[in-house]
């Protein structure tokens, strides 16, 4: 089990009290109460993970509508400046342990590589003038990679996971490297992405993630989850192109949608951001002594909301 995050970010540790007592005060009330403090520690967790492309998304919105046009500093770097000094200020206050910020890292360097290819290769552009760039992608962009690498690094230790039949990480490495270079070969060669969907669904028929949101652990497919994540990024995606961060060529005149079928990309992108923090953590299989046969309804004290 891990340590509530109190440990890790002393500024929470006087909340304890306070959700102690929510806890137990719902939980005294039978299942009902259980499943409606579970529902609000599932909201909290998921918006402690989401912490930093929450504060990205927020800098996207924010600046395409209140940033001066005729600034010193131009938008894209100050958003990257912005981005840095979000993570200096997780780091220092403690809310972003520096495995995590190790994580972002890998993130940023592999997202920015593939940036520089693709809008080399016309698939999107940034429309906007910056100085901090390398060659069309301004340095903000590896920071949007590096959320997802954040979020999946922090979902990670606050639900706890554990595993039932997870394939070799060796095996899932061989898979996101083939997902890689297929990013950058299908300008090229034929896309092998349904393949690679298929050698997927393969890979992980049989896995399924356990994740402890309170006392004790839920389950579900881990394919379903990196489908429901992708979906999640494709939303976020919608939000950068509205805010004019990047555009697609059919976005050029006005903004539209971001195509759906860009959800398969994201997918086959979840699986290299799950495999790279799988590699730091390492799966742990799930044990039985792990699985209570029910939710306990009371008595006791209730563990850390951010644990």
């Amino acid at each position: 089990m891990n340590h509530p995050a109190a440990n890790d970010w002393p500024l929470i540790a006087g909340l304890q009290a306070w959700e102690s007592r929510l806890a137990n005060n719902l939980a005294g009330r039978g299942r009902l109460g259980v499943a409606l403090y579970e529902f609000f520690r599932f909201g909290v967790k998921q918006a402690w993970a989401c912490l930093f492309g929450g504060l990205m998304c927020a800098l996207l919105l924010g600046t395409h509508w209140w940033y001066p046009k005729d600034a010193l500093l131009a938008r894209y770097d100050f958003l990257t400046l912005a981005a840095l000094g979000i993570q200096a200020l997780l780091l220092l206050l403690r809310m972003e342990t520096w495995s995590e910020a190790r994580v972002i890292l890998m993130f940023h360097v592999v997202g920015t590589g593939m940036e520089i290819f693709k809008t080399a290769a016309g698939s999107w552009i940034y429309p906007e003038a910056s100085v901090l760039r390398i060659g069309g992608v301004p340095l903000f962009t590896g920071f949007m990679y590096a959320a997802v690498g954040s979020y999946l690094a922090r979902v990670w230790r606050l639900f706890d996971f554990r595993f039932r039949a997870h394939p070799p990480v060796a095996a899932t490495v061989v898979l996101s490297v083939l997902i890689y270079v297929n990013f950058f070969a299908h300008h090229f060669i034929m896309d092998f992405r349904w393949v690679l969907f298929a050698l997927t669904a393969v890979l992980f028929a049989r896995t399924w993630v356990y994740f402890r949101i309170w006392r004790v652990y839920r389950h579900m497919p881990l394919l379903l989850g990196f489908v429901l994540v992708a979906l999640f990024i494709w939303f976020a995606e919608n939000i950068g192109t509205f805010a004019n961060a990047w555009r697609y060529p059919n976005q050029s005149h006005a903004w539209q949608w971001v195509s759906i079928a860009k959800l398969g990309s994201w997918f086959l992108l979840m699986i290299i951001s799950y495999v790279m923090v799988s590699v730091v953590n390492r799966p742990r299989e799930i044990d039985v002594a792990d699985l209570p046969q029910a939710v306990e309804t009371g008595g006791g004290k209730a563990p850390s909301l951010i644990s």
